[in-house]
């Protein structure tokens, strides 16, 4: 891969008043000496910058890290990450890890940065809401930044809200999250389920009853829809039918398929060890019909 690539992209550069594409990074840096005086922007060692412990994300997709990279090479960063500076000639990172993590791949050694003054409550608030607005987080990440910005900041939902652009209803629902049971909760981290899907669990008061929706959506791959409608009839007397009632995925593409092959509406009965199916027939001419596709006559 490529080193000496211009870090920044077209967008940067056109604020800067770069009108010259191919200009080398020496240059860059020579343009870039008036922000450096004020110490809002700079291009910094990749080696100066220590992550941020408030950042929510904890897992990185590698295959999109090196796609990032790739575009990096090839486009530069169009957007600088953003530090707060640190003793010691250190900096911060308070976003774009992703970019942070990208440059280092193609070994970048400097990158431009957005140089901040904070302490570390504006720091948390910033982190986290930059990434909140800003990154695909999953729902869990998302419900964990909420609740750690409630606590840091001592603030309420409301106000929260009024931050990150979201109504008290949307906060609180996130935070509810966070009173699942730990194994659903590694399952939103792993997008086995969707949001849509914990928000129908979080109706259900008791956990035990919880964790066997949440199998059944997992067995059955239930829709958000179909969840819901599941929990919405859900009753103590029926819970435990629940899992005869339901069918999976494929005992119904075998329905189908032999409703196709018979030409009637094929339903099938039972559970996993034993079972029946049931092959309506409208007329006797239509019962040697079927029994002619079988070669019983």
């Amino acid at each position: 891969m490529k080193r000496d690539r211009n870090v920044l992209g077209r967008g940067l550069s056109s604020i800067l008043g770069n009108s010259n594409d191919d200009a080398k990074s020496s240059k860059i840096e020579k343009k870039t000496d008036t922000f450096n005086k004020s110490e809002s922007f700079r291009n910094i060692s990749v080696s100066q910058i220590f992550i941020n412990p408030f950042q929510p994300r904890k897992k990185f997709d590698q295959e999109k890290l090196n796609e990032l990279a790739v575009s990096i090479e090839n486009l530069g960063i169009v957007q600088p990450i953003t530090v707060r500076r640190m003793d010691n000639d250190k900096y911060q990172l308070i976003s774009g890890e992703r970019r942070l993590r990208a440059a280092k791949l193609i070994g970048l050694k400097k990158i431009p940065a957005f140089i901040r003054i904070a302490n570390d409550q504006e720091t948390l608030e910033m982190a986290l809401i930059e990434n909140i607005q800003r990154e695909n987080l999953n729902s869990l990440e998302i419900a964990i930044s909420y609740k750690k910005l409630i606590d840091e900041l001592k603030i309420k939902q409301e106000e929260l809200g009024e931050r990150v652009g979201k109504n008290r209803t949307t906060i609180n629902n996130y935070l509810r999250l966070l009173k699942l049971p730990p194994s659903i909760q590694k399952g939103i981290k792993e997008s086995k389920i969707q949001m849509g899907h914990a928000r129908s669990l979080i109706a259900i008061e008791k956990s035990d009853v919880q964790l066997k929706i949440y199998h059944l959506i997992l067995k059955n791959k239930l829709s958000v829809r179909k969840t819901e409608e599941l929990v919405r009839n859900l009753n103590t007397k029926n819970l435990g039918n629940l899992k005869k009632n339901l069918k999976n995925n494929e005992i119904i593409k075998l329905e189908s398929k032999l409703s196709s092959f018979f030409g009637t509406k094929i339903t099938t009965k039972g559970d996993e060890k034993s079972g029946k199916i049931i092959v309506p027939y409208k007329s006797t001419n239509d019962l040697n019909r079927i029994l002619e596709l079988l070669d019983i006559i």
